[in-house]
């Protein structure tokens, strides 16, 4: 047997005793970080597991339904914002959508 070959055994032998040593030990170590956080009374945020502030932007709101249509093109407007050429200088009341 070449001396890689011997190696390759050797690293997956000892892979194999790192595994199961960690097995054994993740128990204990579980137990005692549970006591410590208990015993401190930490929290997720404590130990940055906390969900991170958002910042910038908020999201996106969902579209206003519309309150204004064309009855011409059936374009639609929600009344917010700028006011669609098919509005502007017209009697609003004409164009309201029938609220059901």
């Amino acid at each position: 047997m070449s001396q890689y070959a011997e190696l390759k055994a050797q690293i997956a032998r000892l892979q194999a005793q790192a595994d199961e040593a960690r097995r054994t030990e993740l128990d204990t170590i579980i137990n005692e970080i549970r006591g410590k956080i208990a015993e401190y009374g930490l929290t997720a945020q404590d130990l940055g597991f906390a969900a991170p502030v958002r910042r910038g932007r908020p999201p996106k709101k969902a579209p206003l339904p519309p309150k204004y249509q064309d009855p011409k093109s059936g374009n639609t407007w929600s009344g917010r914002g700028k006011p669609p050429k098919w509005i502007m200088g017209k009697n609003r009341e004409r164009y309201l959508i029938a609220q059901v």
